[in-house]
């Protein structure tokens, strides 16, 4: 399927004549990109993953190592009754990229795969350059921030072209035009990130099937597995992060998903409490050992190959969470989705983890009763505070009234983050558009302590195409929690039942719909269901 991108060009320059001052806007106006370059390990000739450049591959849909682009809209031009024209630069093929790597496309095959006007090899970009500004020498050139890390610089034959014709070059426009741009997603775009929450849904409901069929004791390991010969995927029980980590991947990568999105999260017992933990390299926590601990305690509980958590053994594992935090990527495309999931006690979870579940489903749930165009985020991300002060209040753990507490901003020690995010191309996407700089729609009125606002990614109100995260959480991180054990809010008596079994987060990708929201992750978050499968019921 080709990726289609000229709608994205057109959607750009009209962005980008919306920011220009008004007296610039009747000039051409051109777009000149540059996709990533390989890169290597520190002091190696050996090569790191390739993953084409954000913006680029959006107006492009190519993925060719070291490609450029070149678009450009005429003078006066609309770029809705006067389509852009696009011409796209690709290496050509040598000696060495066939020998060592798989080489760029010719450019016939290239023109069957990307959607441009005109395909060419990268040594004719400084013939285009010039023709350009030959044809329209007060053409502004649109570039990304020069001399920025985070984006690919333009190369030598490009800029060697720009500086002997005086050209005009302008980076202030293009990047927010193409952040607001990307912010609002295309029917095409929303199946691709429906499609990577799909395969993402399944691998974590995989993982939960996994760990409910070791409490079953369904997983049989024949003679000689893991002594003479190694266990086979049909054979591995989840003991440790690293595990349930392998099997989340594994998963999507035989959907056709080889990409994580971002590093996943894999943390079990208080490790759930950081919330981007990523070592995912700890047992889980077994007795004599608390599950407070952070180091490794498998030497601390031997176990023969054949122990696991479905026989009965001396040191038993300690109920606790195992929160996973993973979305793959599928064709550029992100997912993001957490579950958190009971490991031991039979693969439920205890009382005060249960209570804690059900506040966190809670508030996601009041989260997507307010969601629809023209909610501004602050306001639902404001409700899901409510709901968990309400609770706390209900389970002892805060005393006072509900208007105090959520005034003085103690809820924050335990919902420290911002409820969701933009979701699209990268994971936390087009963050300068998401949460702007100068942001006249934050409301004023009724909204608590700035406390609860501080790590928001997401502050504007809510638009049909937009798509986001819905993801509460209450943490108990020690760090976190102790600057506000002196509140006059918090009752200690009542916290010492909870402090201790980490954090808790579920995590859905929505798509805002014109008249509210379709949930795009299919694996279920009830606490029954959850329970259920962890514990081999389902």
């Amino acid at each position: 399927m080709v990726y289609q991108v000229r709608n994205h060009v057109r959607r750009t320059f009209e962005q980008l004549l919306k920011l220009l001052p008004e007296s610039e806007r009747t000039k051409p106006q051109v777009i000149l990109v540059a996709g990533g370059v390989t890169s290597y390990r520190n002091d190696t000739d050996r090569e790191l993953p390739f993953r084409q450049e954000s913006n680029f591959f959006y107006l492009t849909g190519c993925d060719v190592v070291s490609s450029i682009l070149l678009a450009k809209l005429p003078a006066n031009g609309n770029p809705s009754t006067t389509p852009p024209t696009t011409t796209l630069f690709i290496p050509k093929a040598e000696r060495a990229d066939i020998m060592w790597s798989v080489p760029p496309p010719e450019v016939y095959n290239a023109r069957k795969m990307l959607d441009a006007s005109e395909i060419k090899h990268s040594f004719h970009l400084p013939d285009a350059i010039n023709t350009t500004l030959k044809d329209t020498p007060d053409a502004i050139f649109h570039v990304l921030p020069r001399n920025s890390p985070l984006f690919p610089q333009l190369p030598e034959l490009a800029l060697s072209a720009l500086s002997p014709n005086n050209a005009t070059v302008e980076e202030q426009y293009l990047l927010p035009a193409l952040q607001r741009t990307r912010l609002i997603k295309d029917s095409d775009e929303i199946a691709l990130i429906k499609k990577a929450n799909e395969i993402s849904s399944r691998a974590h409901e995989t993982v939960m099937r996994v760990l409910g069929l070791a409490v079953k004791n369904k997983i049989a390991r024949e003679e000689g597995a893991g002594v003479t010969r190694p266990l086979l995927p049909g054979e591995w029980f989840i003991e440790k992060e690293a595990e349930a980590e392998a099997i989340f991947v594994a998963s999507c990568r035989r959907e056709g998903a080889p990409h994580q999105a971002y590093l996943p999260i894999v943390a079990a017992s208080s490790r759930a409490s950081t919330l981007h933990y990523c070592c995912n390299d700890k047992d889980f926590a077994w007795g004599p050992i608390g599950p407070r601990t952070h180091v490794n305690n498998r030497a601390f509980a031997p176990r023969s190959a054949h122990h696991h958590v479905s026989e009965p053994h001396t040191n038993q594992i300690h109920p606790q969470v195992l929160l996973i935090d993973a979305g793959c990527e599928f064709n550029y495309y992100a997912s993001d989705i957490t579950r958190t999931m009971p490991v031991g006690n039979g693969g439920r979870f205890v009382k005060e983890t249960a209570n804690i579940y059900d506040i966190v489903h809670e508030m996601q749930k009041a989260a997507f009763d307010m969601i629809k165009p023209g909610v501004h985020w602050d306001r639902v991300h404001l409700e899901c505070h409510k709901v968990l002060i309400k609770n706390f209040l209900r389970l002892n753990l805060f005393k006072g009234t509900e208007e105090e507490i959520l005034k003085s901003g103690v809820s924050a020690a335990f919902f420290p983050h911002g409820l969701g995010h933009s979701l699209g191309m990268d994971v936390h996407d087009v963050p300068e558009a998401s949460r702007p700089e100068k942001n006249d729609t934050i409301p004023k009125t009724d909204a608590g302590s700035e406390k609860l606002y501080t790590y928001l990614r997401l502050r504007l109100p809510l638009e049909a195409g937009m798509v986001v995260t819905v993801e509460p959480g209450i943490y108990f991180h020690p760090h976190l929690v102790a600057p506000v054990l002196d509140s006059k809010y918090i009752n200690l008596e009542g916290m010492k039942d909870y402090q201790f079994f980490g954090g808790l987060r579920i995590e859905d990708v929505i798509v805002i719909t014109k008249d509210g929201y379709e949930n795009l992750t299919t694996v279920k978050s009830d606490r029954s269901w959850v329970e259920d499968v962890c514990s081999g019921e389902l």
